[in-house]
C-alpha cells in the first residue's frame, strides 16, 4: 500500500505501556489499538504525572511533556472520541463499550498521574519560582530545547510546507507571550471564549493554559470563583460563571481536538513541524536570565511581570544556570536513549 508522507500513525499501546506507531491509509480514520497491561497503566500514570508537573510551571504545557513522552497523539485521538456514538452508548448503558471507544482507562490513569503531579509538586514549584526562579527556569530550557531535538524526528522530511508551519508556530509563540495582560471581562460571552481558548492552548506543546487565562485578564476572577465554590461561598451568579466556562472548556476541548486530530491523520509531519514552532518559541518565556520588575516583585509568580537582564548585570553565577540547562538537555536525550533500547528489546 502506498503511503504519503503525512500517513496516519496509529497509537498502539505495547507491553511496557510505549505508544508504537503503525501507519496506516491517510484517508483512514485513526484507530485505538490497546493492549491494556498493569505496566502500562504504571507508565501512563508516570507520564500523567510529569504533565501535571510541568502545568505548575508558568510558561509550560502539559502539552509539550505528551509530545516528549510519545502519547500525545493518542491523549488527542482519546478526546477527539468523546462523540455522539459514545454519547449513545452511554445512554444506552453499554458502559464497558463506551470505555472502549475512548480509552478509558488510558485516560483515567493519565489523569490519577496529572492530579498527583498538580497536587503534591505545586507547593515545591511556587517554592522553587519564588526563591530559586533562575535557576528553576534554566532547568526547563534545557528540558525543552533537548526535547525539541528529540521531537524533530516526528517529522518525516523537512521541506517547505514543514518550515513554514514550524516559522509560523514560532511567531505564534512569541506572539502570545509578548501580548499584554488583559484587564478581565466576567461576561458570559467573553467568559466562555476565554474557556475555549485556553482549553485548546493547554493541549497544545509550548502554550500554557493559564498564561492565556491570564492574558484575557480573567485567571485570577476565575480561580477565585473556584475557591468560593470549594469553601461553599456561592451565589446563582457565580455558579453560572462557573458552569458557562464549563462549557466553554468542554467546548473548545472537543472541538480543537478533533480538528487537531485530523490535521495528524492527514498532514502529520506538517503539524508535527508546526508544534514543534510553538515550543521553540515558547522557550524565550523560560529564559533564565530575567526578573521581576520592582512593580511585581512581590507577587505571586504567575502574575510578575518580566524583563531581561544583559549578562554583563546578572547579579548571580551564569556558569551555574548554564551547567543546569546543559545537565537538564543531557538527562532528557540520555532517558530518550535508554527507553528506545528497552522498547527495541522488548517483544511486542
Amino acid at each position: 500500500m502506498h503511503h504519503t508522507e503525512d500517513s496516519v500513525a496509529d497509537t498502539v499501546a505495547s507491553p511496557t505501556g510505549t505508544d508504537q506507531v503503525t501507519s496506516s491509509d491517510a484517508e483512514g480514520p485513526l484507530k485505538l489499538a490497546t493492549n491494556p497491561t498493569v505496566l502500562g497503566d504504571v507508565i501512563n500514570v508516570v507520564r500523567g504525572f510529569c504533565m501535571g508537573a510541568a502545568d505548575t510551571v508558568p510558561g509550560v504545557s502539559g502539552g509539550t511533556v505528551a509530545l516528549i513522552l510519545g502519547h500525545y497523539q493518542r491523549l488527542v485521538t482519546c478526546i477527539s472520541q468523546i462523540d455522539s456514538h459514545f454519547v449513545s452508548l452511554v445512554l444506552h448503558r453499554k458502559f464497558r463499550e463506551a470505555g472502549r471507544h475512548i480509552d478509558l482507562r488510558f485516560l483515567m490513569a493519565l489523569g490519577i498521574g496529572i492530579a498527583a503531579g498538580i497536587v503534591s509538586l505545586a507547593g515545591l514549584m511556587h517554592w522553587l519560582l519564588d526563591h530559586k526562579q533562575p535557576e528553576t527556569f534554566a532547568v526547563f530550557f534545557g528540558l525543552i530545547l533537548a526535547s525539541v531535538w528529540i521531537v524533530k524526528s516526528y517529522v518525516s522530511h523537512w521541506r517547505v510546507p514543514q518550515v513554514v508551519a514550524c516559522v509560523l508556530g514560532v511567531a505564534v509563540a512569541v506572539a502570545i507571550t509578548l501580548m499584554p495582560m488583559g484587564e478581565g471581562d466576567m461576561g458570559l460571552p467573553f467568559l466562555f471564549l476565554s474557556a475555549s481558548v485556553a482549553i485548546c492552548a493547554m493541549i497544545l506543546p509550548g502554550i500554557s493554559g493559564a498564561f492565556v487565562l491570564l492574558l484575557f485578564g480573567v485567571y485570577h476572577p476565575v480561580t477565585g470563583l473556584i475557591k468560593d465554590a470549594a469553601r461553599g461561598i456561592v451565589s446563582l451568579e457565580s455558579l453560572l460563571q462557573i458552569a458557562v466556562f464549563a462549557s466553554g472548556c468542554a467546548f473548545g476541548l472537543l472541538a480543537f481536538s478533533r480538528l487537531l486530530r485530523w490535521m495528524l491523520e492527514h498532514h502529520r509531519s506538517t503539524t508535527m513541524a508546526g508544534l514543534i514552532g510553538l515550543m521553540i518559541g515558547s522557550v524565550g518565556k523560560l529564559w533564565p536570565l530575567q526578573q521581576p520588575t520592582p512593580e511585581t516583585a512581590n507577587l505571586e509568580s504567575k502574575f510578575r511581570q518580566m524583563e531581561f537582564v544583559s549578562y554583563s548585570q546578572w547579579p548571580g553565577s551564569i556558569a551555574v544556570l548554564v551547567a543546569l540547562a546543559v545537565a537538564a538537555a543531557v538527562a532528557v536525550i540520555v532517558i530518550e536513549s535508554i527507553a528506545n533500547k528497552i522498547d527495541h528489546n522488548t517483544p511486542t
